[in-house]
């Protein structure tokens, strides 16, 4: 989850939902398929391109943790373009032909359909079977069944969760608290304006790390199920109590508490200006961790860096401690090759992979962490202790839109934020987008 512009090509494909359920009923057309129900014979893995750190870290449990699984089914690895992934996944199941263990499509619609029609395994039921249910952490559960329909589809190899990182020096120098509350959020804004600190570091260019503050502020005033409402076509976005949260990101960027340019301002800008100290307070996901992690990029020094939840809206629905989240691109893992040497393969995966993963590749994965790893830094820790604590998570504003809503959304949040769109207008075009899916 660290290169930005896989993260963003990500969110977008999420729910490509129609297309892609058109193709995989044209593809899987001939049901079952006429290939051979051997075992297998290898534990084949199909990875995208552009994430290294699952196949590595497999290969590194391949050598070590999991040596005894890897001699009865020797790990092979497959890589394709994350754009290419869902045409592939589509093909392999027309040809009855999944590989073990796959990189799931972009679209959970893509999981899902597989999953219907049998050839995805049954993870909860498998890892209860093997006992291994409980190495997955609850927040990434929980998680993984908003995005498939109450399902444990895909194994989180991958987890994130969002909130606002902060500059803890330039908090103390101005005597201000760890806002709890959305108004003491703005306070705090304010005293760090009126002493020439910007705020707030954000990317318009981007547009989600704009959309995340309207659907995070959603889920603390309307509760958990604010932007799932608005799937099921229970509410819309023009809803007066849905154009308020829009409202309340206008006001911070008519305030200025966004900085200039924010509307031009591209991720490793925002990201730069937060680490160089210019800015108080950064929303971001926790995969930013490996960039406070670095010196050369951290010119504050991670020690100054602090971790805090969106703060509660006064009188709202929600709970300050419901956080954003995601799992990458979840993997997945075929129902006719899920025989008892590829569950020995899950069991030690499910055992060891979390504490791999966080040791050699600083990343933070969903599943739990049972060898003592030390921490490269202070606010790392702090993640992981707060998804450890986490029961119940939220998505993110375009989780459950179509692409076309998602391009929509995105592209014209540097207008809310800058004032060049007022907050009923961009719901209303967010909303009309959502209405011609």
């Amino acid at each position: 989850m660290n290169n930005p512009a896989s993260r963003t090509a990500r969110a977008a494909g999420l729910t490509a939902g129609a297309a892609v359920v058109a193709l995989l009923a044209t593809a899987c057309g001939g049901g079952s398929g006429s290939a051979a129900s051997s075992a297998p014979k290898n534990f084949s893995y199909l990875s995208v391109t552009e994430n290294t750190t699952v196949k590595t870290a497999l290969g590194t449990l391949a050598k070590d943790a999991c040596k005894t699984q890897e001699k009865a089914l020797p790990l092979k690895v497959e890589t394709v373009p994350q754009a290419g992934l869902d045409q592939k996944l589509q093909l392999l199941a027309g040809q009855d032909a999944l590989p073990v263990q796959f990189a799931a499509g972009n679209a959970p619609a893509l999981t899902q359909q597989l999953f219907k029609s049998g050839k995805v395994a049954d993870l909860e039921k498998e890892l209860k079977k093997l006992g291994v249910l409980d190495q997955l952490e609850p927040a990434a559960v929980s998680t993984i069944k908003a995005l498939y329909g109450g399902k444990v589809e895909v194994l989180p190899y991958e987890y994130n969760i969002e909130g606002i990182f902060y500059n803890k020096k330039l908090f103390a120098e101005n005597d201000i608290a760890v806002p709890a509350t959305w108004d003491e959020l703005v306070a705090a804004a304010a005293k760090l304006e009126s002493r020439k600190v910007q705020p707030f570091s954000a990317s318009g260019q981007q547009g989600w790390p704009i959309t995340r503050l309207v659907s995070t502020y959603l889920y603390r005033s309307l509760g958990p199920d604010a932007l799932q409402k608005v799937a099921d076509g229970k509410a819309k976005l023009t809803d007066p109590e849905y154009v308020k949260a829009a409202q309340e990101i206008a006001d911070l960027g008519e305030k200025g508490y966004f900085g200039k340019g924010v509307g031009s301002i591209d991720y490793d800008t925002a990201m730069n200006q937060f680490l160089g100290g210019k800015a108080g307070m950064f929303y971001m996901g926790s995969w930013a961790l490996a960039n406070i992690a670095d010196p050369k990029q951290n010119k504050v020094g991670a020690e100054n860096v602090g971790f805090m939840p969106f703060p509660a809206v006064e009188g709202g629905k929600g709970a300050i401690d419901q956080y954003p989240s995601n799992v990458g691109l979840g993997i997945g893992l075929g129902a006719k090759t899920f025989d008892e040497k590829t569950g020995d393969w899950v069991s030690c995966i499910a055992k060891n992979y979390g504490s791999t993963a966080l040791k050699d590749h600083g990343t933070i994965s969903g599943f739990k962490v049972n060898t003592p790893v030390e921490d490269s830094t202070e606010v790392t820790t702090q993640v992981r202790d707060t998804i450890s604590a986490s029961k119940q998570n939220v998505l993110w504003f375009e989780a459950l839109f179509s692409t076309k809503a998602t391009t929509v959304s995105q592209t014209n949040a540097a207008g809310l934020a800058t004032g060049s769109m007022s907050p009923q207008e961009y719901m209303q075009t967010v909303q009309d987008a959502l209405a011609a899916q």
